[in-house]
């Protein structure tokens, strides 16, 4: 549950920093967008998929970026008619929600939010932690 907590504070802030940068201005619910896939990418490309070669986990990653994206477009711009963003001019766009090219993006990115992901593990922080205690009381 801490980890949970901290991966989703680094995807709150992480996500709409990139927006930022990349568009020049962001929405709120950007931060929640990058909790959400933060943590979905820890569970599956670091957890489910931990086994398999970084290209699927990659993929993988792109998946749920793409997922969570799609929910929450349908969700805040077509149900609530927020229009936060809109990909209808993008080739290959679904609903206007998502868009083949950004989920390439979005594979490219899933490489630091997993790099995210492990520096924030648990069994990572206990054992840095035990390692400062230890370093304290020789």
């Amino acid at each position: 549950m801490y980890q949970d907590a901290l991966l989703f504070l680094a995807g709150s802030w992480a996500y709409p920093a990139l927006e930022m940068i990349w568009r020049g201005e962001t929405h709120s619910s950007m931060a929640l967008a990058g909790g959400i896939c933060l943590c979905l990418i820890n569970h599956v490309c670091c957890d489910l998929l931990e086994e398999k070669n970084i290209i699927s986990r990659c993929l993988a990653g792109a998946g749920v970026i793409t997922s969570v994206e799609l929910v929450l477009g349908l969700f805040l711009n077509c149900l609530l008619g927020f229009d936060i963003w809109d990909y209808s001019t993008v080739p290959l766009n679904l609903m206007g929600q998502v868009c083949l090219p950004y989920s390439f993006l979005w594979v490219g990115l899933s490489l630091p939010a997993m790099a995210v992901c492990e520096l924030l593990r648990e069994d990572t922080l206990e054992f840095k932690s035990k390692r400062k205690l230890s370093e304290k009381n020789p």
